[in-house]
């Protein structure tokens, strides 16, 4: 296991430095036009593909094949230094993934990795459908289900997804299906739902408060028949933990909080580099703005804001970064990702907040961007779990009792 280290070697400080370029060049310049049209911003990702910067080989390169799991996150983090809802655009895909190797084979990672992605040509997106109309957290509440037909080795999907990054215009969408209801959340599996797969379609699409070029939208499935070979894992695989469950021994952890805990690092690093924007725009700002004579970086009350604002951020980062070091290392202990998570929302919350209150009616404006990151920050204490719930799953970590 090698050693956990906040120093980045040479190719990481070269990956750092290309992605912020893009972040600034690309990214940044046209977050504004693509919140205001709340579309998703297909030119952008065509843009980040044709340069490496979208595809199935940078998830792999970066975000697999690193032993330190710190390339990752630092990755994310300057994305979505550029824009959260851009960011969310190039980085949705992922999630998709995430589903498909916490549960798949290498056989379907091969097969349908690459297809949440397509090619340069052809750009494609993967979505991971597990929240439900009446059901986020609470993953006990999920309805949507799964039944086998044995006769033609398929399995009947029905239900609604609800809040599903990429939901319906994705090439592959991964469900999370009740298949075992009387096992609660034990009882779930996750399928592929190839493309053009008849009886899944987009419900409606969410007017968001923040990332709004990040398509969110529910999905609907009406009698949707996927082969027996997109139940990942296999069915056999999946009679053996069903088993396990029926004599009373334990399982694997259900499919969607794999999926999660496995990526609530990135998020954390999504939240740092919203933090880290804000930080540093109103930071340039207070030390160019005058008032009564001088710049208002001078008065303490400022100053002093702006030093609780990058102690935090700093706290933060250092957080993400060990918790995906750890999550690469599978030596979670305290339930870290889960804390990095929910600090890093907090803090991305609180320091936009604080930008605006140093702009002051400027940064109430949408002429200036600490509005709009103030918007795209609060979603990090919402998804992928809220605040209350990283908070239950950490005080059941270290206490070892079954919280409520």
């Amino acid at each position: 296991m090698p050693d956990f280290s906040m120093a980045l070697n040479e190719d990481q400080l070269a990956l750092q430095k290309w992605i912020h370029e893009f972040a600034a060049d690309v990214i940044r310049p046209n977050a504004e036009e693509w919140d205001e049209k709340e579309e998703f911003p297909w030119p952008i990702v065509q843009q980040a593909a044709e340069i490496g910067l979208y595809g199935w080989e940078f998830l792999t390169e970066v975000m697999m094949n690193d032993p330190t799991g710190v390339s990752g996150v630092m990755a994310i983090e300057e994305i979505f230094w550029g824009d959260a809802g851009i960011g969310m655009a190039l980085m949705g895909s992922g999630l998709a993934v995430a589903g498909i190797a916490a549960s798949g084979t290498q056989e379907q990672l091969f097969e349908w990795v690459p297809q949440c992605y397509g090619t340069v040509d052809d750009v494609k997106v993967g979505a991971f459908c597990a929240s439900e109309p009446d059901a986020g957290s609470d993953v006990n509440g999920y309805r949507c289900r799964a039944v086998y037909d044995e006769a033609t080795d398929e399995w009947l999907l029905n239900g609604t997804k609800a809040w599903i990054t990429n939901g319906g215009i994705a090439n592959v969408h991964v469900v999370v299906a009740v298949v075992a209801p009387e096992f609660g959340s034990k009882g779930h599996a996750s399928f592929i739902v190839p493309p053009n797969t008849p009886g899944l379609s987009q419900g409606q699409k969410y007017k968001k408060h923040g990332i709004r070029a990040s398509h969110t939208a529910e999905v609907v499935l009406d009698d949707v028949r996927v082969p027996g070979h997109c139940l990942l894992g296999g069915k056999e695989k999946l009679d053996e933990r069903l088993a396990r469950v029926r004599e009373g021994k334990p399982g694997n952890s259900q499919a969607a909080m794999q999926t999660f805990e496995a990526t609530r690092p990135a998020v954390g690093a999504q939240a740092i580099g919203v933090a880290r924007a804000a930080l540093e725009y109103s930071t340039e700002y207070a030390k160019e703005r005058q008032a009564f004579g001088k710049p208002i970086i001078m008065n303490q009350g400022l100053a002093f804001m702006l030093a609780d604002m990058a102690t935090e951020v700093e706290a933060s980062r250092a957080l993400v970064w060990k918790a995906a070091w750890l999550g690469k290392q599978r030596a979670f202990k305290n339930a870290e990702g889960s804390m990095a998570k929910l600090k890093a929302g907090r803090t991305a919350t609180w320091v936009t907040e604080r930008a605006i209150q140093i702009l002051g009616g400027y940064g109430y404006t949408r002429e200036y961007p600490v509005e709009r990151w103030h918007r795209d920050a609060k979603i990090h204490d919402i998804f992928e779990g809220t605040e209350q719930i990283q908070q239950l799953v950490i005080s059941r970590a270290i206490s070892g009792l079954r919280i409520e």
